[in-house]
């Protein structure tokens, strides 16, 4: 397949961007169990303000993607059947909680809602929240499942396609929070410093496994079954054209073996290696930790061009040599 720039724009700057909240919330929940101290109301709210500002960078790259930007509201119609509908249904969804969060919070708007058995107090921006909690994980399962679910598109048509986008993007989003921490609250930079290695390494966990059952993946097509000529050797000399076409433009990624065979160390090491490497040997500050963060953007936005230029598009059988 061919990447669009925009879709990777799309897909890493919104998965940061639900990690950081994610981030957020984790740690003031750990703080209302006692886990943590609380931090103040500005902690909370620029925090949500960085992470609308990567979900709206990331709706904006969405409509370069677009051939009538204007008729973008269309996409919510099928949200009975499409992945893509409801992922436009729960991004902006999931934007207006995130806003409601960081306002709540800078605001100080926090009535105690009600007070659970255990002591425990819940105001508005618990409850705010758990619902964008549960929003982003939704968000992470709509945006994986626009690609998992096409049957005829094995590389993305696995549990690991999943897996792998909600741990991605939920990496980079606890590392960039370590990395925000260690300007506005440095105590806590060492808890987002942590769950960063965690999640990212589970991620390059995740990602290894989803490489190697690529690589042992079989085309169940063949030449002869794609034009319907039995013969035994075939060999095609031509597409039957004078150029390339839709087909060879949009399910080729036009990219030299050699280049693939590059772009596959590179995401490895700079959105793996090199971020868990710091992680592991270097102090938890500012200066370690958006390098790291830069690195592991810059590392995943290869993975994501490779996640789909390793897909084999099924009429790639029949459009093979552009004659």
């Amino acid at each position: 397949m061919r990447p669009a720039s925009s879709v990777l724009f799309l897909t890493t700057l919104i998965g940061a961007g639900q990690g950081l909240f994610l981030a957020l919330f984790t740690q003031q929940s750990y703080a209302l169990l006692g886990q943590l101290p609380m931090q103040d109301a500005a902690f909370y709210g620029y925090g949500s303000a960085l992470a609308l500002a990567l979900l709206a960078a990331g709706l904006a790259a969405s409509f370069f993607h677009l051939g009538h930007p204007e008729r973008a509201w269309r996409a919510a119609t099928q949200w009975r059947t499409s992945w893509l509908s409801r992922e436009v249904i729960v991004l902006p969804a999931f934007m207006g909680i995130v806003f409601l969060y960081g306002a709540a919070h800078l605001m100080h708007w926090n009535p105690v809602l009600f007070k659970l058995p255990n002591g425990l107090l819940v105001d508005a921006t618990v409850l705010l929240g758990c619902l964008g909690t549960l929003l982003a994980f939704t968000l992470y399962v709509c945006t994986a499942m626009i690609y998992a679910c096409l049957r005829m598109m094995r590389e993305w048509h696995s549990p690991l396609t999943v897996a792998n986008y909600i741990l991605l993007g939920g990496g980079s989003g606890f590392l960039l929070a370590a990395a925000y921490a260690a300007f506005a609250a440095p105590a806590q930079t060492a808890f987002f410093a942590a769950w960063a290695f965690i999640i990212t390494l589970l991620g390059l966990v995740g990602r290894i496994a989803a490489l190697w059952r690529n690589a042992r993946l079989r085309p169940v097509s063949t030449l002869q079954s794609a034009t319907g000529i039995k013969h035994p050797r075939i060999a095609q000399k031509s597409q039957g054209a004078m150029g390339g076409t839709y087909n060879t433009h949009e399910f080729f990624h036009g990219k030299s073996a050699a280049f693939i065979r590059t772009i596959k160390p590179t995401f490895l090491a700079l959105g793996f290696a090199v971020p868990l490497l710091l992680l592991m040997i270097g102090h938890p500050v500012a200066s370690v930790l958006l390098p790291a963060f830069a690195m592991q953007y810059l590392g995943l936005l290869a993975e994501r061009w490779y996640f789909f230029a390793e897909v084999n598009h099924p009429q790639n059988v029949y459009y093979q040599t552009l004659g």
